[in-house]
């Protein structure tokens, strides 16, 4: 059977007013556990904690101060996940609470063991429901909003669907709110031809995310081989519909271009420290010759790094080529940058020639 993974954005789960959607929330979970008991996998990420935390503590705006936005969650966080426990637990599903944070997928070795507890909790028939660790994260390592959180379980556990449920009935020409000629975008098989779209960032009053982010996160999904679809979570049937591969909302193809669970993560997840500016020969090689990115290529270096970190690969003119794991530290890149491999051998013995190997390079 499919594995499912569905989000549900602060619109679904809270009005305005930050009062939970119940009846929304009822449909979910039955099309959820419905999908569970036919013996498909299910995993629900949710947003929703702050709005939560907002409205129990009779706030009159969103915070936006991390602090405080921190403490609503505190506040939120647990309400929120009961809601699910018992919706689900009453129709014979037992599910966990999991809460995760941007740190959580950047740093490899906690990448793979979150992705071994969801396994493992999927093996057991467990329905986990995903937020984000709002309570201890930070402003400068934050998902920002769930839709990227979404990709990134969905990619965890190798999803066959990501499900992003918003208040609208998908992705459009432009902002329906604003436009009211804006058409339904049906399906997307080339984001390139997306350019063209208003795509906005708004969100609702309580929430973080927008239109943009769940392109984003479809285009990470796609690149994995899964499918991807945004549709409106306030109509009943959707999570059913997008299961079942039928019509519903704006669909997006798994792309024939794939990438490696790593890759994904070093694309996505792992944040770069500084950049590299490269010549043209050494774009070329990496464009078209698939090579490692060697010292000699390199004409600057922007930043402060230790060798492991990441760095964004730019081109002369400074457009990003790619992303990679680079070998050397800031300063031994700027000592090293231009020379051939005989005199980087010759004045860095013990560090790989290679700057960033081409298996620990993704391109953009």
């Amino acid at each position: 059977m499919a594995r499912t993974v569905v989000k549900l954005g602060s619109s679904i789960v809270a009005d305005d007013s930050g009062e939970l959607r119940l009846d929304v929330l009822e449909r979910v979970c039955d099309e959820a556990a419905a999908l569970h008991s036919a013996g498909g996998d299910v995993v629900i990420v949710t947003s929703g904690a702050i709005a939560r935390g907002i409205r129990l503590l009779a706030l009159p705006l969103r915070p936006r101060a991390v602090d405080e936005l921190q403490a609503a969650s505190a506040v939120g966080q647990g309400k929120l996940y009961r809601a699910y426990d018992e919706l689900l637990r009453a129709r014979g599903v037992v599910s966990a609470q999991v809460l995760l944070t941007f740190f959580d997928v950047s740093a490899r070795t906690h990448y793979l063991n979150a992705r071994r507890t969801l396994t493992r909790l999927l093996d057991w028939r467990v329905l986990p429901v995903i937020n984000e660790n709002d309570t201890t994260t930070t402003d400068e390592l934050s998902f920002g909003d769930n839709d990227f959180l979404a990709a990134q379980v969905a990619v965890l556990v190798g999803a066959d669907l990501l499900l992003l449920l918003t208040d609208t009935d998908g992705l459009h020409t432009a902002d329906p709110r604003l436009d009211p000629q804006a058409r339904l975008v049906h399906e997307v098989s080339d984001f390139a031809a997306l350019e063209d779209l208003e795509i906005g960032h708004a969100a609702s009053p309580l929430g973080s995310g927008g239109m943009r982010s769940k392109v984003v996160a479809a285009e990470m999904a796609t690149a994995a081989g899964i499918d991807a679809v945004i549709a409106n979570g306030l109509r009943a049937g959707t999570l059913a519909a997008a299961a079942a591969g039928e019509p519903t909302g704006t669909r997006f193809a798994p792309r024939a271009q794939r990438y490696s669970s790593f890759k994904l993560w070093l694309k996505y997840a792992k944040p770069t420290h500084g950049t590299v500016r490269i010549d043209a020969g050494a774009v070329r090689a990496l464009r078209e010759g698939g090579t490692s990115l060697l010292p000699v290529g390199v004409v600057d270096v922007d930043g402060d790094w230790d060798p492991g970190d990441a760095v964004a690969i730019v081109d002369p003119p400074g457009a990003l080529i790619g992303k990679g794991i680079c070998s050397y530290s800031a300063s031994e890149l700027r000592e090293v940058k231009g020379m051939k491999s005989a005199q980087v051998r010759a004045l860095l013995p013990r560090v790989s020639e290679e700057a960033v190997h081409r298996d620990y390079l993704v391109l953009d």
